[in-house]
């Protein structure tokens, strides 16, 4: 910088104060690392690591509740693990008789969207006419936000079977003049 800013621009120069706390602070820290320091060589002559104690520490065990539900917030599975609950409930949220006819496929996270397969077109179309309430309850139970959307799947079509005599690669009867 040079002597023609004006004041306004320049930086102030540190105060004795201030460069009291900067000095004090770099103490401090250097303090805190020597103690650091002879703490490690502590433990090292006594045979390493860190020991157990009276106390609760984080390397006490847990119980198995606990660990999942640790597990489960550290991954962020929180919403596919409450929507995997709902799906073994799915006959007391939706009832016995949609129950029977529509069964939950799967969760898609990224849409938060629950996808639903019904043994008709009949359900498919009955469900999706029951869709906006259930995913009302579905909020109710899960948290708002947690589905926004259920896709209906139809019924789907018979397996393609292939007879013996068909050739690998080959499309069907159209292949012939190709």
């Amino acid at each position: 910088m040079s002597g023609d800013e004006p004041a306004e621009k320049r930086a102030p120069e540190p105060s004795g104060v201030d460069l009291a706390r900067v000095a004090l602070r770099a103490a401090r820290e250097q303090a805190r690392a020597r103690g650091d320091a002879a703490q490690q060589k502590k433990q090292a002559r006594r045979g390493g690591g860190l020991r157990s104690g009276a106390g609760a520490d984080g390397r006490d065990p847990l119980a198995l509740g606990a660990a999942i539900n640790r597990l489960l917030t550290e991954r962020g599975w929180e919403a596919p693990a409450a929507v995997g609950g709902v799906m073994g409930r799915w006959p007391q949220i939706v009832g016995e008789d949609v129950a029977n006819h529509c069964v939950p496929e799967r969760y898609d996270e990224e849409e938060r969207a629950l996808i639903v397969r019904c043994d008709s077109t009949a359900w498919a179309t009955n469900l999706r006419l029951l869709a906006p309430t259930l995913v009302a309850r579905l909020n109710e139970d899960l948290g708002h936000g947690t589905v926004r959307v259920i896709k209906v799947l139809g019924p789907s079509g018979p397996q393609r079977r292939y007879g013996p005599l068909r050739a690998p690669g080959s499309t069907g009867p159209g292949d012939t003049y190709g």
